[in-house]
Order: C-alpha cells, then structure tokens, then sequence
C-alpha cells in the first residue's frame, strides 16, 4: 500500500464539489426484507399492488433525481425470493405471507421501471444465509435439500463446505439472469458464517467460496456474457502494514478472497462494506483502491449510522467518505435506500449538490468492440424548450441491445467528456425532451450509443477533446421516450388504463416551464385541441391544491 496518511487522506476530503467524475458507479441497496426500504405495504389486492408499485416509483424517482446509476434490488432474501422461482418459495414481504405470490412479478417490475428511468438494476442474492433454523425458508430448504444445510445455534446457513452449495446457489443466479434483463448479479454474504463452529483452515475455506463464485461466474456469463458479477465483501480485505483490522476482515476472518476475484476476473464489480469511520475507513479505501485490477470498486457507505440508535453520526461524517472515496477513484454504495430517500440529518440533500451531475457506470472489461455512433441527430426548437431525436447507431457487439446518452452545452461541437455536459443517461428510446426558457442561450446536443457492456460510441453532434465548457441552467425529462409518451392524435389524449391515479376531481396540463395550461373535470379522456404543438405534463388536481404526475405528451400535428 502506497504510504498514505491519515492527515493526507483527511487533506483530500476538500476536493472541489465541481470536480464530478463523467463516469462513476452510484448505487443503493434497495432492501426487501421485511419492507425495510420497500414495499411498506403487503397484501394481494389490487388497490395493494397499485400501492405497492406507486411506492417503488417514487422511491426511484427520487434515487433518479439524487443521479444515483445502479439498483441492487433485493431478490432473494433468506431462502426466498421475491419473483416466481422453480426453486424457493415466495417471501412474504410482498403478499404479506410466506409462500403466497403477489399478482404480479416484482423483480420485473423494478427492472422496468429502473430502466426507464435510466438506471441499471442489479439482482441482489444473499447466498449462504438461510434465516433462522425454523424460519420458513430454512424449513423449506431443509425439506428440499437436508443435504446442504448447516445449523448454527437457532440460524440456518448452506453449507459451503458441501460442494454441491455452489451449483445450488449458481442455479438460482442462473435462472434469474436467463428470465430477466437484468444488468447484473449482486452477492451479499458469499463467505463464512462469524458464527462458524469448528476449525477451519482458512485456505481451503477461501477456496470453498471462491468454488461458489466461479460456478455463478460460469452460469452468468454462459447466459449473458454482459451481466456484471458483483458482491459485498467485508469493509476491510485485510491487516495493513500501519492499520490492523481488529480481527474482522474479509480475507482472514471469513473467507472472501475479493481482491483475488477482481484479479482474476470472477467478478466485475465490489461493494465493500465500509461502515466505519476516521483510520477505521480512509487507509482501507486506498487500499482498495490500489488492489482493483483495473475493475470497480464503490465504497459501501453505512448510513444508517446516521441514526441516533446506530452510532448518531454527524452528516460531515458521510461528507468526508464520499469525498476520500472519489479521491481514491471509487464509487459509492448507500446502505439502505430509506436513509437516503428520507433525507436523513440532510443526506439526501447534499447528496443531490455533490452528484449535481449524471455520472455514466463504467464499462466492465471486455473485448466487445464498442457500437457505431449514430448517423443523425435531429433538434426540434419550440417555445417550451427542445425535443431531440436521432438514428442510424449499430450495435457491433454480442449484446444487440444499445441505449443512448445525450450530452448538451451553449457551444458547439459539444465536449462529451466533461460530467457537466451530460443531461441523460441510458435513454431506452431515441428521443429526449429538454425543459427550458427559451429566454437561455441556445443548447447545442450530442448523442453517444452505448452496448450492453456500458461500452460507448463516438458522438454525433459532439467531440471528445477537451475545450471549454459553457453549462446551462435547465431541466431534462430524461424518463420522456417513445416508449412513455402517452399517445395522442393531436385533439384527443386517453389516459392508459394501466395509468395508476389517486383520487382527483380534476387533471391539469401543465407547461414544460410548470405552468397549468388548461384544467379539466377528471376524466379517461382530454380534449388537446385548443392546446399548440409541444411536449407538456398531465397531471391530477385536488381540492387542495395537490397533484400527481401521471405522464407526459407530445402533441405534433
């Protein structure tokens, strides 16, 4: 390890805010256990599920605005899931019963709703724990494969000396990945039980773990050579030469050769859990850091100690990780969703000012080439600001799939490596809609194809060489695409019947600059014909004042 101080990591914790990487991983663990951080209501009725799916919208609309990139999003919990699997039952965190399924598939949903919003869903397993002995998951593993089970005092765990654990726990990652377009797999609790009885030698115990990542790795990559493998290894990989662990690393204490699966290429991704503060977090950031191979690594940040019963951290706490960490040049990782959401003791705040930018996830290492630019970029100006739209990118790799970046600035061509230039990320659809008075100078685009391997194209519209950068004050609709428009034939708007609206007396139309253009007794259907060309809102309008989005239009006739 490079010989840091703890004064000099402290020293970089000053680094300019407006210093925002363009490339950066951005995550947040979205727990399902028990509803922690969604959904906070369970049952199967349909009023339930609308509820249910409201909830996890708003909860990424926020992550979106806070320019979060990636979601692990809970799927399996402790020997159950939270999608219709083959091989463990339903958890009841959904239906509000263990072994009953919802009305719809939750894992698909998130994976949608995630991607229009322009963020990567990961699927994240808990691979060895199992919950407590009689807990219903572990009874039913215990049912299924008595073999593979451990006891532990009163807790469950799959057993990882028992080698059939790996292809069990590789088939679950397996069939997730072969049903789902998910953008990868993420690992939590890939090694040894603290609570291990018996002795064990320590690496053979390294390499019956490290036999479980290999079989996901083979499982994931044969499927879907573009799904990243990821997991949340201990905080500390192991004693440095200035600054033990205390006894509780990743390496030693429990069997997890992280660094080891970076080097070798068994994973694509790492999100230490670092919730420690002061020498306890800095030098071990370097250090992993130094030891990446080239791969990410996002800095788990435990929040949750802001909490006044989880150690009551102040917020400057956070502050300083999240700077050190991109000092060091890696990411960030939010344990849990709700600390964030919630605004705990200010953190979503002064989350939303230090990621003021988009930031795009690096690509993984790969020999896939990148996409072909595209051919044409086409800008429509109006009163309410710009619709965008291009063709003629093709995808030269084995994904077949590409999204989209879009990149603005007041000078032209624009310069797509500067952070403050990019305004959407991963469009599903090859159309945007900028929001803007048209009293701002003009916007100049550029737009870049990206591959499934986060591989990106040469703009159109744009350059890559660094120049002088002119940001502009504006708001992007970057979640507008083809695909979420609602339709309309210029005079007549119908309302989709899968639209989820609360209680209204009235729905409103709003400007793209806010204003209410027009408002109308609550009804399916909306006369648009008095309204002029351009893109604008439809929201719900109570008595009291308050609305609720329900989508946008464009009215081109």
């Amino acid at each position: 390890m490079k010989r840091y101080t703890f004064i000099i990591l402290l020293f970089c914790a000053v680094l300019s805010l407006n210093a925002q990487p363009r490339q950066e991983l951005r995550a947040v663990w979205l727990t399902t256990l028990e509803g922690l951080d969604w959904p906070n209501t369970k049952g199967t009725s349909a009023a339930i599920e609308r509820r249910q799916k409201q909830e996890l919208c708003e909860i990424l609309d926020k992550l979106k605005r806070a320019n979060v990139n990636t979601i692990l999003f809970q799927a399996r919990i402790r020997g159950t899931v939270t999608y219709p699997s083959k091989y463990e039952p339903w958890d009841g965190c959904i239906s509000g019963k263990f072994g009953t399924a919802p009305n719809y598939d939750p894992l698909q949903y998130a994976i949608e709703e995630a991607h229009k919003r322009g963020m990567e869903l990961h699927a994240w397993v808990v691979t060895v724990p199992t919950g407590k002995w009689e807990s219903y998951g572990a009874k039913s593993l215990r049912q299924r494969r008595p073999d593979l089970m451990k006891r532990i005092g009163v807790d469950a765990f799959l057993n990882p000396e028992n080698a059939q654990t790996a292809d069990y726990i590789s088939n679950i990652c397996e069939e997730i990945t072969s049903r789902y377009d998910i953008d990868g797999i993420h690992l939590d609790y890939i090694r040894y039980p603290e609570q291990w009885t018996g002795s064990l030698n320590r690496s053979q115990g390294r390499e019956n773990i490290t036999r479980i990542v290999r079989a996901i790795h083979k499982k994931v990559k044969t499927q879907k050579p573009w799904v990243k493998l990821s997991c949340s290894p201990l905080g500390k990989f192991d004693d440095l030469t200035r600054f033990p662990s205390g006894g509780w690393n990743a390496y030693h204490k429990v069997c997890q050769d992280a660094q080891g699966w970076l080097r070798d290429g068994l994973m694509d991704q790492l999100y230490p859990m670092m919730y420690y503060d002061g020498k306890h977090f800095y030098p071990f950031a370097a250090d992993w850091s130094e030891n990446r191979h080239g791969r990410e690594v996002a800095a788990g940040l435990g929040i949750y100690r802001l909490l006044r019963s989880e150690g009551n951290w102040s917020l400057d706490a956070i502050k300083r990780q999240m700077n050190v960490a991109r000092q060091q040049e890696l990411g960030h990782c939010y344990f849990r969703s709700r600390f964030l959401t919630e605004n705990t003791k200010g953190l979503y705040d002064f989350v939303c000012d230090f990621d003021a930018y988009p930031a795009l996830v690096p690509a993984v290492i790969t020999r896939q080439p990148a996409p072909q630019a595209p051919t044409s970029l086409h800008v429509e100006r109006t009163t309410n600001g710009d619709n965008i739209s291009w063709s003629g990118a093709i995808d030269t790799s084995d994904g077949d799939y590409l999204t989209y970046n879009v990149y603005a600035s007041t000078t032209q061509p624009v310069d797509i490596q500067d952070a403050r230039n990019l305004i959407a990320t991963r469009q599903m659809q090859q159309f945007v809609s900028v929001r803007r008075p048209s009293s701002e100078p003009t916007l100049y685009y550029a737009v870049t194809a990206v591959n499934r391997y986060g591989k990106e194209s040469e703009p159109v519209g744009g350059q890559r060489s660094k120049g002088k950068v002119h940001s502009s004050k504006f708001i992007v609709d970057s979640s507008l695409s083809n695909s979420q428009l609602m339709a309309n034939n210029g005079y007549l708007l119908t309302i989709p019947e899968d639209k989820i609206l609360p209680e209204a007396e009235h729905l409103a139309v709003f400007s793209m600059q806010g204003n209410i253009i027009i408002t109308k007794p609550f009804a399916r259907s909306v006369n648009i014909s008095d309204i002029p060309n351009g893109v604008y809102e439809l929201r719900t309008l109570n008595r009291k004042g308050d609305t609720h989005h329900i989508g946008f239009f464009l009215i081109k006739r």
